[in-house]
């Protein structure tokens, strides 16, 4: 068969095959960038089900809006409200997962040849996606404090993207929080550039103790002209269900527009039944619970993770710990001799019953192959001390 050439620029995700390795007796895994299933509100969304069955059966059942389900825009307009952000629900769309409003912005941004502005590291996803309809990807370095905007605004000006995708709060794979500083620097570029910025934000609400600076849409609003080069991606995956598939994208009203319409083409609709349940469940009242426990589980095995590499790996490895979300980025330095190599390491890891995913396929450009991403996210305290010495031992 004659495939489409658009598939030449992107391969199979390197953790969708590490997967494969995992299923040996035993193994605990730090490779997935899952949320633990044993943190879901199963009584909740089992309450909000039936009340989306009992209330209103026909709209959760039946053919809806492309936008999205009504009373669930509005329910995600209030919850952005928690978060410093006034959007009417008109200014939104539902997406099945915040990885369709993804694909939706390279159907309506993206031509053959374009290009975009991504961290160096990235979501392996968002490379595959773009890459897919064509963009030529530039990445911007980052540290601890996120992307570095005195670089971004070099790379801004010499390539002039078509937008510049950024994951400022807990970014996957790097855990890095851009600082309040960096954000209102990222806001001024858009305008002295005119150039789009897409906010990708699922892991936000997942801090550990001090929440983080206000999304880069909550405070375009000091920022004059700012909103309206503002793209941002929300969802409920890692805080409520990955399963639920409910994603969201605030948007000015002419991109919404194509992404709606890019969206009746590819799926119609996302479930209702899903829409309809997410709304009767932050109608409920429960998120703010559910946010706080997830937060208190998370934060400790964070914590345990970080003290797990130190007092195992030693000097051998360098990172910064996580303020939030689900990752600890490392890289291997290669001190007293000891392997550089993340991909080696791996290989041995898996053979030592412990698995991680090496960091070289989150970059767009220059892959830094000392680089690893551990997830601290679905195993406990005890399996990640277990897991930690393991890989302690695998190096």
């Amino acid at each position: 068969m004659q495939f489409a050439s658009r598939l030449d620029n992107v391969e199979t995700s390197a953790i969708r095959e590490l997967f494969k390795l995992l299923g040996k007796p035993g193994i605990i895994s730090f490779a997935g960038g899952f949320p633990d299933s044993a943190m879901f509100d199963v009584e909740g969304l089992k309450e909000a089900s039936q009340k989306a069955l009992t209330e209103e059966p026909g709209g959760a059942l039946q053919y809806g809006a492309t936008e999205g389900y009504e009373p669930l825009r509005t329910q995600l307009g209030a919850f952005m409200k928690t978060k410093g952000v006034d959007v009417d629900p008109s200014g939104l769309i539902v997406t099945t997962g915040s990885q369709q409003a993804l694909d939706l912005l390279g159907k309506t941004m993206i031509s053959p040849g374009d290009k975009v502005i991504v961290e160096g590291p990235t979501f392996l996803a968002t490379i595959q996606c773009f890459r897919l309809y064509g963009a030529q990807l530039i990445s911007a370095p980052i540290d601890a404090n996120g992307v570095k905007t005195d670089e971004l605004e070099k790379l801004i000006a010499e390539h002039k993207p078509k937008f510049v995708y950024l994951i400022p709060t807990f970014g996957n794979p790097s855990g890095a929080m851009l600082s309040l500083e960096r954000r209102k620097k990222v806001l001024e570029l858009a305008v002295k550039y005119q150039t789009l910025i897409v906010e990708d934000d699922p892991y936000g609400d997942l801090y550990f103790g001090e929440a983080p600076p206000p999304s880069i849409l909550a405070l375009s609003k000091d920022v004059p002209g700012s909103r309206e080069l503002l793209a941002h991606c929300g969802s409920l995956s890692k805080v409520l269900s990955p399963g639920l598939r409910i994603g969201w994208m605030i948007a000015p009203a002419e991109l919404l527009a194509k992404a709606t319409m890019c969206k009746q083409f590819s799926d119609a609709h996302t479930s209702t039944f899903s829409q309809a349940t997410a709304a009767q469940y932050l109608k409920s009242g429960r998120m703010p619970a559910t946010l706080a426990h997830v937060r208190e589980v998370y934060g400790q095995r964070a914590q345990a993770m970080g003290a797990a590499l130190k007092r195992e790996l030693g000097d051998a490895v360098s990172f910064t710990q996580p303020q939030g979300g689900l990752f600890f980025w490392a890289r291997l330095t290669g001190a007293n001799g000891k392997l550089a190599d993340a991909n080696e390491l791996a290989k041995r890891a898996i053979e030592k019953l412990v698995a991680f995913v090496p960091g070289a396929p989150f970059f767009a450009e220059k892959p830094d192959v000392a680089t690893l991403r551990l997830s601290f996210a679905t195993a406990d305290v005890a399996k990640i001390e277990e897991g930690v010495k393991r890989l302690g031992q695998a190096l």
